[in-house]
């Protein structure tokens, strides 16, 4: 049985209408901030498409206003779910603009825990590109994938982590962080985002990284979605030493 849902958002930008518009209809924009690999036909009923790990989705473009207005929907699958996105930018005196998301559509039996997922993971989106926008405005990312499914429980993955990343006490945005994964140059940054138990964010002079925990409900599947900007790593030899170091960690 299909549920109908929406979700809205708005979120204030320290960018002119016209970068707005570049970060969410353009596929170089996109992947800067959000998941995957991304194309956008710029025009109404242009192909939309959305690749990670190895699959894509596919959407059309319903509209179509640069600067102002961009929305567009995937198929409808054989049991009737579908999702529709739809942007709106309005430009605010003095500068800046606000950006309003409309994210609706149907789901399937599972829709309560898919809707709270979407709720939050937009939280997380959104300040994602605010960051994009305030500190690498006009820049194109190598975004990275990787995936351990079946992971541990939240509690245990930041507890983890957060010891990685030479963290101590309650995590809070602004605390430093540093890392180092076997392969890549070392990572010292700061935290951007304290969204545990989902999400925990950081941002370094050439890279947004993102550590996401799907939650119990969802099978406690951790993923990483990082953005880089800069050409020192490929993104096949980034993911393959993100991929080991995921998989290496101990959550005994």
């Amino acid at each position: 049985m299909t549920h109908e849902f929406e979700v809205r958002k708005e979120i204030a930008l320290d960018a002119a209408p016209e970068e707005v518009w570049d970060a969410i209809a353009t596929g170089p924009g996109i992947d800067s901030w959000y998941m995957g690999r991304n194309e956008l036909e710029p025009r109404v009923g242009g192909r939309g498409g959305l690749t990670l790990a190895g699959h894509t989705e596919e959407s059309t473009v319903t509209a179509w206003e640069p600067g102002e207005r961009l929305a567009y929907r995937t198929p409808e699958n054989p049991d009737g779910t579908f999702m529709a996105f739809e942007y709106l930018i309005e430009g605010r005196d003095g500068g800046g603009a606000v950006l309003r998301l409309v994210h609706s559509g149907f789901l399937g039996d599972d829709w309560e825990t898919e809707y709270e997922a979407m709720k939050t993971g937009w939280d997380m989106y959104l300040a994602k590109l605010a960051e994009y926008l305030t500190y690498f405005r006009g820049r194109v990312a190598t975004p990275v994938f990787a995936a351990r499914p079946q992971g541990p429980e939240p509690e245990r993955l930041w507890a983890v982590l957060t010891k990685e990343l030479g963290l101590t006490g309650e995590v809070a945005e602004g605390d430093r962080a540093s890392l180092t994964v076997e392969g890549l140059p070392p990572i010292d940054g700061v935290i951007d985002y304290a969204g545990l138990p989902h999400f925990l964010g950081i941002r370094t002079d050439d890279a947004m990284y993102r550590f996401i925990h799907s939650g119990a409900d969802r099978g406690n599947v951790v993923v990483l979605g990082h953005h880089l900007f800069t050409d020192a790593v490929g993104q096949k030899e980034a993911e393959s030493a993100w991929q080991t170091w995921l998989d290496g960690l101990s959550f005994v």
